[in-house]
């Protein structure tokens, strides 16, 4: 293939996704259809089924294309940090800023759905959280992994860096949750600063 007609490719598959997001945000993954996709980025629908079989792969296309966005950040903001103390605050802060951003569209999807259509749909995100902190405990063990061999931190057996990374990362997602139901944000910085004081204490060389 051509580079310009790959590069054209990906022109108007970012256009699709773009506008499929757009519109799942606004009317919910039940109200829109193929020709709304089609229609919002001036194309016909044909040109949709070119790239993508149906809705659902339009739909997996854009949650694919939202976790790569925010781990692109996440890892932006931890790349920034210099010592693991550091790393791990902005891993925490970056994740609860996002996830505050991002909950307004995914909870957008769920409009219009019946009982069965939300079954599946919290399948879907099930599915989808499980990559999520797949991802998030492979960027943890990095992090403490250099730590180690910076000597920043204590040498840690495997079930133990798997224990640590285990509790904050539910610690990190009760105070989310703390978060959402109080929707409040103004104790968010000083709550992650405290669960990173508390994990350095337990990983100190």
């Amino acid at each position: 293939m051509p580079a310009n007609t790959a590069q054209k490719d990906d022109i108007i598959q970012q256009q699709i996704l773009q506008a499929a997001q757009q519109l799942f945000q606004k009317h919910g993954y039940q109200k829109v259809s193929m020709d709304d996709v089609a229609k919002a980025i001036g194309k016909g629908r044909s040109s949709l089924y070119y790239y993508y079989k149906n809705k659902d792969e339009v739909f997996d296309a854009v949650i694919t294309a939202e976790i790569n966005e925010i781990f692109t950040e996440i890892n932006r903001m931890v790349g920034q940090a210099t010592t693991v103390e550091e790393q791990l605050r902005a891993f925490g802060i970056t994740k609860t800023k996002i996830s505050r951003k991002r909950k307004a569209f995914f909870d957008a999807l769920e409009t219009g759905m019946n009982a069965d259509e939300i079954s599946q749909y919290v399948q879907k995100k099930q599915v989808i959280q499980k990559r999520i902190r797949k991802e998030e405990a492979i960027l943890l063990h990095h992090i403490l992994d250099q730590g180690v061999q910076n000597g920043e931190i204590a040498t840690l057996d495997p079930k133990t860096q798997e224990t640590i990374i285990y509790v904050f990362m539910s610690s990190l997602r009760g105070l989310k949750r703390e978060m959402y139901l109080e929707n409040s944000y103004a104790r968010m910085e000083p709550a992650i600063d405290m669960l990173v004081s508390m994990t350095m204490l337990t990983i100190k060389d």
